[in-house]
Protein backbone atom coordinates (compact mmCIF):
# COMPACT_ATOMS: atom_id res chain seq x y z
CA UNK A 1 0.00 0.00 0.00
CA UNK A 2 1.50 3.60 -1.05
CA UNK A 3 2.39 5.53 1.94
CA UNK A 4 3.14 9.60 1.55
CA UNK A 5 6.21 10.91 2.50
CA UNK A 6 8.92 13.13 1.21
CA UNK A 7 11.85 12.23 -1.58
CA UNK A 8 14.43 12.14 1.23
CA UNK A 9 12.49 10.01 3.20
CA UNK A 10 11.62 7.80 0.45
CA UNK A 11 15.49 7.62 -0.68
CA UNK A 12 16.22 6.16 3.31
CA UNK A 13 12.80 4.06 3.06
CA UNK A 14 13.95 2.64 -0.33
CA UNK A 15 17.61 1.22 0.94
CA UNK A 16 16.45 0.10 4.24
CA UNK A 17 13.30 -2.47 1.92
CA UNK A 18 16.65 -3.14 -0.07
CA UNK A 19 18.94 -4.10 2.53
CA UNK A 20 21.55 -1.66 2.52
CA UNK A 21 23.46 -1.19 5.91
CA UNK A 22 26.16 0.65 4.45
CA UNK A 23 26.14 4.51 2.50
CA UNK A 24 29.46 5.72 1.73
CA UNK A 25 29.37 9.52 0.83
CA UNK A 26 29.89 12.48 1.24
CA UNK A 27 27.85 15.67 1.84
CA UNK A 28 27.00 19.00 0.49
CA UNK A 29 24.04 21.76 -0.03
CA UNK A 30 22.17 20.02 -2.76
CA UNK A 31 22.26 16.31 -0.67
CA UNK A 32 21.51 18.11 3.11
CA UNK A 33 17.59 17.18 3.36
CA UNK A 34 18.69 13.20 2.79
CA UNK A 35 21.27 13.46 4.82
CA UNK A 36 19.12 14.87 7.23
CA UNK A 37 16.86 11.82 6.98
CA UNK A 38 20.24 9.89 7.70
CA UNK A 39 20.43 11.62 11.10
CA UNK A 40 17.36 10.90 12.10
CA UNK A 41 17.72 6.67 12.22
CA UNK A 42 20.00 3.92 13.04
CA UNK A 43 19.39 1.27 10.51
CA UNK A 44 21.79 2.16 7.75
CA UNK A 45 25.44 3.94 8.58
CA UNK A 46 26.98 6.20 7.10
CA UNK A 47 30.81 6.26 6.21
CA UNK A 48 32.50 9.52 5.93
CA UNK A 49 35.11 9.45 2.85
CA UNK A 50 37.11 12.29 2.14
CA UNK A 51 36.73 12.77 -1.36
CA UNK A 52 33.96 11.55 -3.77
CA UNK A 53 36.07 9.46 -6.23
CA UNK A 54 36.96 7.40 -2.57
CA UNK A 55 33.09 6.74 -2.23
CA UNK A 56 32.59 5.12 -4.88
CA UNK A 57 36.01 2.79 -4.55
CA UNK A 58 35.03 2.03 -1.27
CA UNK A 59 31.43 0.77 -2.40
CA UNK A 60 33.28 -1.33 -4.95
CA UNK A 61 35.38 -3.18 -2.35
CA UNK A 62 32.16 -3.30 -0.04
CA UNK A 63 30.52 -4.95 -3.43
CA UNK A 64 32.94 -7.17 -5.12
CA UNK A 65 34.10 -8.50 -1.14
CA UNK A 66 30.41 -9.19 -0.24
CA UNK A 67 28.13 -9.72 -3.53
CA UNK A 68 25.88 -7.06 -2.52
CA UNK A 69 25.51 -3.42 -4.50
CA UNK A 70 27.33 -0.88 -2.75
CA UNK A 71 25.78 2.32 -2.43
CA UNK A 72 27.10 6.09 -2.67
CA UNK A 73 25.99 9.43 -1.80
CA UNK A 74 27.31 12.58 -2.95
CA UNK A 75 25.96 16.08 -3.54
CA UNK A 76 25.44 17.81 -7.18
CA UNK A 77 28.36 19.23 -9.07
CA UNK A 78 31.88 18.55 -8.12
CA UNK A 79 30.63 15.96 -6.12
CA UNK A 80 29.15 14.16 -8.75
CA UNK A 81 32.07 15.02 -11.25
CA UNK A 82 34.29 13.24 -8.82
CA UNK A 83 32.75 9.81 -8.89
CA UNK A 84 32.71 9.84 -12.72
CA UNK A 85 35.91 7.66 -12.70
CA UNK A 86 35.17 5.22 -9.84
CA UNK A 87 31.64 4.79 -12.02
CA UNK A 88 33.82 4.33 -15.15
CA UNK A 89 35.86 1.52 -12.86
CA UNK A 90 32.83 -0.18 -11.51
CA UNK A 91 31.31 -0.64 -15.06
CA UNK A 92 34.41 -1.64 -16.75
CA UNK A 93 34.80 -4.74 -14.19
CA UNK A 94 31.45 -5.61 -13.49
CA UNK A 95 30.93 -4.10 -10.11
CA UNK A 96 26.76 -3.25 -8.95
CA UNK A 97 26.57 0.09 -7.82
CA UNK A 98 23.82 2.77 -6.71
CA UNK A 99 25.28 5.97 -6.96
CA UNK A 100 22.85 8.57 -5.70
CA UNK A 101 23.63 12.54 -6.62
CA UNK A 102 22.07 15.31 -5.57
CA UNK A 103 20.97 17.90 -7.88
CA UNK A 104 19.93 21.63 -8.25
CA UNK A 105 16.20 22.25 -7.75
CA UNK A 106 14.54 21.42 -11.30
CA UNK A 107 13.39 25.01 -11.70
CA UNK A 108 17.53 25.72 -12.04
CA UNK A 109 18.31 22.73 -14.11
CA UNK A 110 19.98 24.76 -17.00
CA UNK A 111 20.40 28.05 -15.00
CA UNK A 112 23.93 27.49 -14.48
CA UNK A 113 23.25 27.20 -11.18
CA UNK A 114 25.79 26.85 -8.36
CA UNK A 115 27.09 23.69 -8.18
CA UNK A 116 25.00 22.47 -11.56
CA UNK A 117 26.30 19.98 -13.90
CA UNK A 118 24.57 17.61 -16.29
CA UNK A 119 25.08 14.49 -14.11
CA UNK A 120 23.32 12.24 -16.91
CA UNK A 121 24.69 13.22 -19.86
CA UNK A 122 28.23 13.29 -18.33
CA UNK A 123 27.25 9.54 -16.50
CA UNK A 124 25.14 7.59 -19.33
CA UNK A 125 28.67 6.71 -21.03
CA UNK A 126 30.07 5.16 -17.79
CA UNK A 127 26.51 3.49 -16.18
CA UNK A 128 24.74 0.84 -17.26
CA UNK A 129 21.69 3.45 -17.00
CA UNK A 130 20.75 6.40 -14.93
CA UNK A 131 17.61 8.59 -14.53
CA UNK A 132 16.75 12.44 -13.67
CA UNK A 133 13.94 12.44 -11.23
CA UNK A 134 11.69 15.64 -11.67
CA UNK A 135 8.52 13.87 -9.72
CA UNK A 136 8.56 12.91 -6.85
CA UNK A 137 5.86 10.38 -7.42
CA UNK A 138 8.54 8.34 -9.29
CA UNK A 139 11.18 8.31 -6.76
CA UNK A 140 10.29 4.55 -5.31
CA UNK A 141 9.83 3.07 -8.46
CA UNK A 142 13.11 4.34 -9.50
CA UNK A 143 15.00 3.65 -6.32
CA UNK A 144 13.94 -0.19 -6.80
CA UNK A 145 14.61 -0.24 -10.30
CA UNK A 146 17.62 1.25 -9.73
CA UNK A 147 19.08 -1.77 -7.93
CA UNK A 148 17.48 -4.63 -9.75
CA UNK A 149 19.53 -2.61 -12.35
CA UNK A 150 22.73 -2.81 -10.92
CA UNK A 151 22.62 -6.21 -9.19
CA UNK A 152 21.40 -8.59 -12.40
CA UNK A 153 22.61 -9.44 -15.83
CA UNK A 154 26.03 -7.86 -16.20
CA UNK A 155 26.13 -5.85 -12.67
CA UNK A 156 27.36 -2.45 -12.90
CA UNK A 157 26.47 0.79 -11.52
CA UNK A 158 23.36 2.77 -12.11
CA UNK A 159 22.71 6.86 -11.14
CA UNK A 160 19.98 8.60 -9.12
CA UNK A 161 20.37 12.24 -10.23
CA UNK A 162 17.68 13.75 -7.49
CA UNK A 163 17.30 17.58 -7.42
CA UNK A 164 16.49 19.25 -4.12
CA UNK A 165 12.82 20.23 -4.90
CA UNK A 166 12.40 16.49 -5.32
CA UNK A 167 14.04 15.53 -2.15
CA UNK A 168 11.91 18.02 -0.06
CA UNK A 169 8.37 16.96 -1.85
CA UNK A 170 5.73 14.75 -0.68
CA UNK A 171 4.27 11.45 -3.10
CA UNK A 172 3.50 8.25 -2.44
CA UNK A 173 6.00 5.73 -1.87
CA UNK A 174 5.81 2.18 -2.49
CA UNK A 175 7.73 -1.15 -1.72
CA UNK A 176 10.01 -3.34 -4.10
CA UNK A 177 7.16 -5.66 -4.35
CA UNK A 178 5.46 -3.43 -6.14
CA UNK A 179 7.86 -2.88 -8.91
CA UNK A 180 7.11 -4.85 -12.15
CA UNK A 181 10.44 -4.35 -14.85
CA UNK A 182 8.54 -4.81 -18.26
CA UNK A 183 11.84 -4.04 -20.66
CA UNK A 184 14.89 -4.94 -18.73
CA UNK A 185 14.86 -8.73 -18.39
CA UNK A 186 18.31 -10.03 -19.09
CA UNK A 187 18.57 -13.96 -20.14
CA UNK A 188 19.24 -16.07 -17.57
CA UNK A 189 19.01 -19.39 -18.37
CA UNK A 190 20.89 -20.48 -21.58
CA UNK A 191 19.24 -22.27 -24.44
CA UNK A 192 19.57 -26.64 -24.45
CA UNK A 193 20.74 -27.15 -27.56
CA UNK A 194 23.53 -24.74 -27.19
CA UNK A 195 24.68 -26.55 -24.01
CA UNK A 196 24.18 -29.76 -25.33
CA UNK A 197 26.77 -28.78 -28.28
CA UNK A 198 29.35 -27.47 -25.74
CA UNK A 199 29.43 -31.00 -24.07
CA UNK A 200 29.81 -32.36 -27.12
CA UNK A 201 32.72 -30.56 -28.28
CA UNK A 202 34.22 -30.50 -24.41
CA UNK A 203 34.11 -34.24 -24.60
CA UNK A 204 36.09 -34.32 -27.93
CA UNK A 205 39.00 -31.83 -26.66
CA UNK A 206 42.48 -33.44 -27.02
CA UNK A 207 44.31 -29.78 -25.77
CA UNK A 208 41.17 -28.32 -23.56
CA UNK A 209 41.33 -25.53 -21.62
CA UNK A 210 39.18 -23.50 -19.20
CA UNK A 211 39.30 -19.79 -19.62
CA UNK A 212 37.18 -17.70 -16.71
CA UNK A 213 36.84 -14.70 -15.65
CA UNK A 214 35.24 -12.33 -13.29
CA UNK A 215 31.62 -13.22 -14.84
CA UNK A 216 31.88 -16.69 -12.43
CA UNK A 217 32.43 -14.32 -9.04
CA UNK A 218 29.82 -12.27 -10.08
CA UNK A 219 27.21 -14.69 -10.69
CA UNK A 220 27.83 -15.78 -7.11
CA UNK A 221 29.63 -18.57 -4.63
CA UNK A 222 27.34 -21.37 -6.53
CA UNK A 223 28.60 -20.62 -9.73
CA UNK A 224 32.04 -20.99 -7.92
CA UNK A 225 31.69 -24.43 -6.61
CA UNK A 226 30.07 -25.30 -10.03
CA UNK A 227 33.20 -24.38 -11.82
CA UNK A 228 34.98 -26.53 -9.73
CA UNK A 229 33.06 -29.43 -9.81
CA UNK A 230 33.21 -29.02 -13.94
CA UNK A 231 37.05 -28.94 -13.91
CA UNK A 232 37.48 -31.72 -11.70
CA UNK A 233 34.81 -34.39 -13.09
CA UNK A 234 36.55 -33.19 -16.74
CA UNK A 235 40.26 -32.91 -15.29
CA UNK A 236 41.05 -30.10 -17.81
CA UNK A 237 43.83 -27.16 -17.09
CA UNK A 238 42.19 -23.95 -15.49
CA UNK A 239 43.41 -20.67 -16.17
CA UNK A 240 41.79 -17.03 -14.84
CA UNK A 241 41.95 -13.40 -15.64
CA UNK A 242 42.76 -10.63 -13.26
CA UNK A 243 39.30 -10.36 -12.35
CA UNK A 244 38.87 -14.19 -11.66
CA UNK A 245 41.38 -15.11 -9.57
CA UNK A 246 40.02 -17.28 -6.47
CA UNK A 247 36.51 -18.33 -8.86
CA UNK A 248 38.94 -21.68 -8.95
CA UNK A 249 41.37 -22.22 -6.44
CA UNK A 250 44.86 -21.40 -7.29
CA UNK A 251 46.41 -23.83 -4.98
CA UNK A 252 45.23 -26.34 -6.81
CA UNK A 253 47.06 -28.33 -9.59
CA UNK A 254 45.03 -28.24 -12.36
CA UNK A 255 45.56 -24.27 -12.15
CA UNK A 256 48.30 -22.98 -14.77
CA UNK A 257 48.48 -19.64 -13.07
CA UNK A 258 46.76 -16.32 -14.38
CA UNK A 259 47.13 -15.48 -18.01
CA UNK A 260 47.52 -12.62 -20.29
CA UNK A 261 50.44 -9.69 -20.59
CA UNK A 262 51.37 -11.03 -17.36
CA UNK A 263 50.59 -14.45 -16.86
CA UNK A 264 52.69 -17.28 -16.57
CA UNK A 265 54.15 -19.04 -19.61
CA UNK A 266 52.20 -21.77 -19.16
CA UNK A 267 49.00 -20.57 -19.00
CA UNK A 268 49.67 -18.56 -22.35
CA UNK A 269 51.12 -21.36 -24.14
CA UNK A 270 48.03 -23.37 -23.59
CA UNK A 271 45.51 -20.67 -24.79
CA UNK A 272 48.11 -20.65 -27.69
CA UNK A 273 48.11 -24.66 -28.56
CA UNK A 274 44.67 -25.59 -27.26
CA UNK A 275 41.91 -27.44 -29.47
CA UNK A 276 39.15 -26.39 -27.13
CA UNK A 277 38.68 -22.89 -25.44
CA UNK A 278 35.65 -22.70 -22.82
CA UNK A 279 35.44 -19.17 -21.85
CA UNK A 280 33.47 -19.19 -18.70
CA UNK A 281 32.63 -15.38 -17.56
CA UNK A 282 35.66 -13.60 -19.59
CA UNK A 283 35.43 -10.76 -22.06
CA UNK A 284 38.44 -11.36 -24.36
CA UNK A 285 40.18 -8.18 -23.48
CA UNK A 286 42.69 -6.88 -25.20
CA UNK A 287 45.56 -7.48 -22.02
CA UNK A 288 43.73 -11.76 -22.27
CA UNK A 289 44.39 -11.72 -26.12
CA UNK A 290 47.02 -10.16 -27.21
CA UNK A 291 47.18 -10.09 -31.25
CA UNK A 292 43.32 -10.90 -31.70
CA UNK A 293 44.20 -12.48 -35.24
CA UNK A 294 47.11 -15.04 -33.65
CA UNK A 295 45.09 -15.68 -30.91
CA UNK A 296 44.49 -19.16 -29.93
CA UNK A 297 44.08 -19.95 -33.58
CA UNK A 298 43.86 -23.33 -34.16
CA UNK A 299 41.18 -23.74 -31.07
CA UNK A 300 37.31 -24.06 -31.27
CA UNK A 301 35.63 -21.80 -28.91
CA UNK A 302 33.42 -21.89 -26.14
CA UNK A 303 31.65 -18.68 -24.82
CA UNK A 304 29.35 -18.48 -21.98
CA UNK A 305 28.48 -14.85 -20.62
CA UNK A 306 25.38 -13.08 -19.68
CA UNK A 307 25.73 -9.88 -21.70
CA UNK A 308 25.36 -10.07 -25.51
CA UNK A 309 26.86 -7.61 -26.66
CA UNK A 310 29.97 -9.25 -25.46
CA UNK A 311 29.88 -12.32 -27.23
CA UNK A 312 31.26 -12.35 -30.88
CA UNK A 313 32.24 -8.63 -30.05
CA UNK A 314 36.90 -9.70 -30.13
CA UNK A 315 36.55 -13.12 -30.65
CA UNK A 316 34.54 -15.14 -33.25
CA UNK A 317 33.54 -18.30 -31.36
CA UNK A 318 31.49 -21.52 -32.68
CA UNK A 319 29.16 -22.12 -29.61
CA UNK A 320 27.77 -18.74 -27.81
CA UNK A 321 26.08 -19.43 -24.59
CA UNK A 322 24.02 -16.77 -23.77
CA UNK A 323 22.73 -17.02 -19.79
CA UNK A 324 24.27 -16.57 -16.28
CA UNK A 325 27.27 -18.48 -15.55
CA UNK A 326 25.52 -20.11 -12.58
CA UNK A 327 22.56 -21.48 -14.29
CA UNK A 328 25.17 -22.40 -17.21
CA UNK A 329 27.38 -24.60 -15.83
CA UNK A 330 24.68 -26.08 -13.91
CA UNK A 331 22.58 -27.82 -17.18
CA UNK A 332 26.24 -28.26 -18.47
CA UNK A 333 26.82 -30.11 -15.01
CA UNK A 334 23.60 -32.66 -15.52
CA UNK A 335 24.00 -33.06 -19.49
CA UNK A 336 27.85 -34.04 -18.89
CA UNK A 337 26.11 -36.72 -16.13
CA UNK A 338 23.62 -37.94 -17.76
CA UNK A 339 25.53 -38.67 -21.65
CA UNK A 340 28.66 -39.51 -19.66
CA UNK A 341 31.13 -38.85 -22.24
CA UNK A 342 34.35 -40.90 -22.96
CA UNK A 343 37.03 -38.75 -22.66
CA UNK A 344 40.58 -39.55 -25.08
CA UNK A 345 42.59 -40.05 -22.00
CA UNK A 346 45.84 -40.64 -23.80
CA UNK A 347 45.64 -37.25 -25.59
CA UNK A 348 45.06 -35.71 -22.55
CA UNK A 349 47.99 -37.21 -20.76
CA UNK A 350 49.89 -35.85 -23.41
CA UNK A 351 48.51 -33.01 -22.92
CA UNK A 352 49.00 -32.53 -19.43
CA UNK A 353 53.26 -33.56 -20.17
CA UNK A 354 53.40 -30.39 -22.52
CA UNK A 355 52.11 -27.98 -19.78
CA UNK A 356 54.40 -29.79 -17.32
CA UNK A 357 57.28 -28.91 -19.82
CA UNK A 358 56.13 -25.49 -20.06
CA UNK A 359 55.88 -25.15 -16.22
CA UNK A 360 59.44 -25.70 -15.88
CA UNK A 361 60.39 -22.75 -17.26
CA UNK A 362 59.18 -21.24 -13.66
CA UNK A 363 58.41 -18.43 -15.90
CA UNK A 364 57.66 -16.19 -12.40
CA UNK A 365 61.15 -16.53 -11.20
CA UNK A 366 63.24 -13.54 -10.20
CA UNK A 367 66.98 -12.66 -9.26
CA UNK A 368 67.29 -14.15 -5.52
CA UNK A 369 67.21 -11.57 -2.85
CA UNK A 370 70.14 -10.90 -0.11
CA UNK A 371 70.09 -9.67 2.95
CA UNK A 372 70.04 -6.13 2.14
CA UNK A 373 68.21 -5.64 -0.65
CA UNK A 374 64.00 -6.53 -1.41
CA UNK A 375 62.81 -7.83 -4.90
CA UNK A 376 58.98 -7.13 -4.47
CA UNK A 377 58.21 -10.23 -5.35
CA UNK A 378 59.78 -11.97 -2.33
CA UNK A 379 57.95 -9.18 -0.82
CA UNK A 380 54.94 -10.91 -2.13
CA UNK A 381 55.72 -14.53 -1.56
CA UNK A 382 56.53 -13.23 2.60
CA UNK A 383 53.11 -11.88 2.61
CA UNK A 384 51.81 -14.81 1.04
CA UNK A 385 53.34 -16.92 3.98
CA UNK A 386 52.62 -14.70 6.50
CA UNK A 387 48.85 -14.37 5.53
CA UNK A 388 48.49 -18.05 5.13
CA UNK A 389 45.59 -19.75 6.95
CA UNK A 390 44.06 -16.39 7.73
CA UNK A 391 40.73 -14.69 7.08
CA UNK A 392 42.78 -12.63 4.73
CA UNK A 393 40.87 -9.85 2.17
CA UNK A 394 43.41 -8.33 -0.49
CA UNK A 395 42.62 -4.86 -2.41
CA UNK A 396 45.44 -3.86 -4.22
CA UNK A 397 46.45 -0.78 -6.56
CA UNK A 398 47.55 -0.41 -10.29
CA UNK A 399 51.00 -0.94 -11.51
CA UNK A 400 53.90 -3.28 -11.26
CA UNK A 401 52.77 -4.44 -7.23
CA UNK A 402 49.72 -5.02 -8.80
CA UNK A 403 50.69 -7.91 -11.15
CA UNK A 404 53.07 -8.90 -8.36
CA UNK A 405 50.39 -9.21 -6.23
CA UNK A 406 48.42 -11.63 -9.05
CA UNK A 407 51.46 -14.01 -9.48
CA UNK A 408 52.77 -14.39 -5.96
CA UNK A 409 50.17 -14.38 -3.70
CA UNK A 410 46.78 -17.78 -3.49
CA UNK A 411 42.98 -16.64 -3.66
CA UNK A 412 41.20 -20.32 -2.90
CA UNK A 413 37.87 -18.43 -2.67
CA UNK A 414 36.15 -16.02 -4.52
CA UNK A 415 35.36 -12.42 -3.61
CA UNK A 416 38.85 -12.00 -1.58
CA UNK A 417 40.71 -9.83 -4.37
CA UNK A 418 39.40 -7.00 -5.02
CA UNK A 419 41.72 -4.71 -7.98
CA UNK A 420 41.04 -2.27 -10.33
CA UNK A 421 40.95 -4.16 -14.10
CA UNK A 422 39.52 -3.12 -17.17
CA UNK A 423 40.50 0.89 -16.13
CA UNK A 424 43.36 0.04 -14.11
CA UNK A 425 42.65 2.78 -11.71
CA UNK A 426 45.70 4.37 -9.49
CA UNK A 427 44.39 5.03 -6.25
CA UNK A 428 41.75 2.43 -6.26
CA UNK A 429 43.31 0.31 -2.97
CA UNK A 430 43.08 2.25 -0.32
CA UNK A 431 39.33 3.64 0.11
CA UNK A 432 38.95 -0.42 -1.69
CA UNK A 433 40.23 -1.91 1.71
CA UNK A 434 38.03 1.12 3.77
CA UNK A 435 34.72 -0.52 2.03
CA UNK A 436 36.53 -4.55 2.42
CA UNK A 437 36.66 -3.58 6.14
CA UNK A 438 33.58 -1.94 6.95
CA UNK A 439 31.90 -5.19 5.67
CA UNK A 440 34.65 -7.54 7.24
CA UNK A 441 35.43 -6.35 10.69
CA UNK A 442 36.90 -9.08 11.78
CA UNK A 443 38.81 -10.19 8.79
CA UNK A 444 42.42 -9.01 8.06
CA UNK A 445 42.37 -7.01 5.36
CA UNK A 446 45.95 -6.08 3.54
CA UNK A 447 46.07 -3.17 0.60
CA UNK A 448 49.23 -3.60 -1.84
CA UNK A 449 49.96 -0.36 -3.18
CA UNK A 450 52.77 1.58 -5.10
CA UNK A 451 54.44 4.72 -4.16
CA UNK A 452 52.59 6.34 -6.51
CA UNK A 453 49.26 4.72 -6.17
CA UNK A 454 49.35 5.17 -2.66
CA UNK A 455 49.17 9.21 -2.94
CA UNK A 456 46.65 8.94 -5.17
CA UNK A 457 44.23 8.43 -2.61
CA UNK A 458 45.68 8.22 1.08
CA UNK A 459 43.47 11.05 2.41
CA UNK A 460 41.11 7.43 3.06
CA UNK A 461 43.47 6.88 5.58
CA UNK A 462 41.26 9.70 7.60
CA UNK A 463 38.04 7.67 6.91
CA UNK A 464 40.24 4.26 8.13
CA UNK A 465 41.37 6.01 11.35
CA UNK A 466 37.98 7.53 12.07
CA UNK A 467 36.07 4.76 11.98
CA UNK A 468 38.68 2.06 13.48
CA UNK A 469 39.32 0.08 10.44
CA UNK A 470 42.23 -1.83 10.86
CA UNK A 471 43.37 -1.80 7.07
CA UNK A 472 46.92 -2.60 6.24
CA UNK A 473 49.06 -0.87 3.31
CA UNK A 474 51.83 -2.37 1.78
CA UNK A 475 53.60 0.07 -0.31
CA UNK A 476 56.30 -1.25 -2.69
CA UNK A 477 58.16 1.71 -2.70
CA UNK A 478 60.52 1.74 -5.67
CA UNK A 479 60.59 5.61 -6.36
CA UNK A 480 58.93 5.27 -9.68
CA UNK A 481 56.39 4.65 -11.65
CA UNK A 482 57.03 1.31 -11.84
CA UNK A 483 55.03 0.08 -14.91
CA UNK A 484 55.74 2.98 -17.14
CA UNK A 485 59.26 2.90 -16.04
CA UNK A 486 59.48 -0.80 -17.50
CA UNK A 487 57.78 0.12 -20.55
CA UNK A 488 60.20 3.35 -20.98
CA UNK A 489 62.79 0.87 -20.53
CA UNK A 490 61.59 -1.66 -22.66
CA UNK A 491 59.92 0.35 -25.24
CA UNK A 492 61.45 3.88 -25.07
CA UNK A 493 65.17 3.69 -25.50
CA UNK A 494 65.45 3.63 -21.55
CA UNK A 495 64.40 7.72 -21.34
CA UNK A 496 62.64 7.78 -18.23
CA UNK A 497 60.58 11.07 -18.91
CA UNK A 498 58.87 11.59 -15.68
CA UNK A 499 58.52 8.33 -14.37
CA UNK A 500 60.66 9.04 -10.95
CA UNK A 501 59.46 10.14 -8.08
CA UNK A 502 61.95 12.46 -7.19
CA UNK A 503 60.47 14.08 -3.58
CA UNK A 504 58.06 11.45 -1.79
CA UNK A 505 56.86 11.78 1.56
CA UNK A 506 58.21 10.07 4.54
CA UNK A 507 55.50 7.20 4.86
CA UNK A 508 56.27 6.67 8.06
CA UNK A 509 55.41 10.40 9.64
CA UNK A 510 52.33 10.15 7.20
CA UNK A 511 51.22 7.54 8.75
CA UNK A 512 51.55 9.48 12.08
CA UNK A 513 50.41 12.13 11.06
CA UNK A 514 46.73 10.77 10.13
CA UNK A 515 46.73 8.56 13.76
CA UNK A 516 47.84 5.30 11.77
CA UNK A 517 50.90 3.53 12.03
CA UNK A 518 53.50 3.47 10.37
CA UNK A 519 56.45 0.78 9.69
CA UNK A 520 59.61 0.76 7.58
CA UNK A 521 61.74 -1.62 5.85
CA UNK A 522 64.57 -1.72 3.63
CA UNK A 523 66.19 -4.81 4.20
CA UNK A 524 65.39 -8.24 3.07
CA UNK A 525 66.41 -10.23 6.57
CA UNK A 526 64.30 -7.57 8.43
CA UNK A 527 61.01 -8.19 6.03
CA UNK A 528 59.62 -11.11 8.40
CA UNK A 529 59.68 -9.38 11.58
CA UNK A 530 58.57 -6.09 9.59
CA UNK A 531 55.09 -8.21 7.65
CA UNK A 532 54.37 -9.76 11.31
CA UNK A 533 54.36 -6.32 13.21
CA UNK A 534 51.88 -4.93 9.76
CA UNK A 535 49.72 -7.75 11.06
CA UNK A 536 49.34 -8.20 14.38
CA UNK A 537 49.44 -3.77 15.58
CA UNK A 538 46.01 -2.63 15.91
CA UNK A 539 44.18 -0.29 13.95
CA UNK A 540 45.58 1.18 10.37
CA UNK A 541 49.09 0.72 9.39
CA UNK A 542 51.56 1.94 6.87
CA UNK A 543 54.20 -0.22 5.99
CA UNK A 544 56.86 1.53 3.84
CA UNK A 545 58.60 -1.69 1.88
CA UNK A 546 61.40 -0.31 0.44
CA UNK A 547 62.19 -2.82 -2.60
CA UNK A 548 64.78 -3.07 -5.80
CA UNK A 549 64.67 0.37 -7.76
CA UNK A 550 64.38 -0.97 -11.12
CA UNK A 551 62.93 -4.50 -10.93
CA UNK A 552 60.56 -5.45 -13.92
CA UNK A 553 57.66 -7.39 -13.89
CA UNK A 554 57.63 -10.63 -16.10
CA UNK A 555 56.43 -12.39 -18.23
CA UNK A 556 54.85 -9.89 -20.55
CA UNK A 557 53.42 -10.40 -23.95
CA UNK A 558 54.10 -6.62 -25.90
CA UNK A 559 51.03 -5.74 -26.89
CA UNK A 560 49.88 -6.66 -30.09
CA UNK A 561 51.83 -9.61 -29.91
CA UNK A 562 50.93 -13.61 -29.49
CA UNK A 563 50.56 -15.54 -26.34
CA UNK A 564 53.87 -17.56 -27.58
CA UNK A 565 56.15 -14.40 -28.11
CA UNK A 566 56.52 -13.86 -24.68
CA UNK A 567 59.80 -11.74 -22.98
CA UNK A 568 61.11 -14.02 -19.85
CA UNK A 569 62.42 -12.38 -16.90
CA UNK A 570 66.14 -14.59 -18.33
CA UNK A 571 65.39 -13.07 -22.16
CA UNK A 572 68.26 -11.49 -23.69
CA UNK A 573 68.24 -8.02 -24.90
CA UNK A 574 68.26 -9.45 -28.36
CA UNK A 575 65.38 -11.73 -27.34
CA UNK A 576 63.42 -8.64 -25.97
CA UNK A 577 64.43 -6.82 -29.31
CA UNK A 578 63.06 -9.95 -31.25
CA UNK A 579 60.14 -9.86 -29.25
CA UNK A 580 59.03 -6.12 -29.39
CA UNK A 581 60.31 -5.25 -32.86
CA UNK A 582 63.26 -3.71 -34.53
CA UNK A 583 61.60 -0.03 -34.87
CA UNK A 584 61.65 -0.36 -30.69
CA UNK A 585 58.00 0.01 -30.33
CA UNK A 586 54.65 -1.63 -29.76
CA UNK A 587 50.85 -1.26 -30.24
CA UNK A 588 49.34 -0.12 -27.19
Amino acid sequence: MARAMTGAEMVIKALQDQGVEYIFGYPGGAALPIYDEIFQQDKIKHVLVRQELGAVHAAEGYARSTGKVGVVLVTSGPGATNTVTGLTDALCDSIPIVCLTAQVPTHLIGQDAFQECDTVGITRPCTKHNWLVRDVNDLARILHEAFHIARTGRPGPVVIDLPKDVQFATGNYVGPSNIQHKTYKPKLKPEPVGVRDAVDLIASAKRPIFYTGGGVINSGPKASQLLRELVKLTGFPITQTLMGLGAYPTTDRQFLGMLGMHGTYEANMAMHDCDVMINVGARFDDRITGRVDAFSPGSKKIHIDIDPSSINKIIQVDIPILGDVGYTLEEMLRVWKTKSPQLDKAAHKAWWKQIDGWRTRKSLSYKAPNKDVIMPQFALERLQEHTKGRDVYITTDVGQHQMWAAQFLQFDEPNRWMTSGGLGTMGYGVPAAVGVQIAHPKSLTVCVSGDASFLMNMQEMTTAVQYHLPIKVMILNNKYMGMVRQWQQLLHGNRMSESYNESMPDFVKLADAFGATGIRCDKAGQLDEAIDKMIKTPGPVIFDCVVATLANCFPMIPSGKAHNEMILGEATDAEVENAIGAEGKMLV
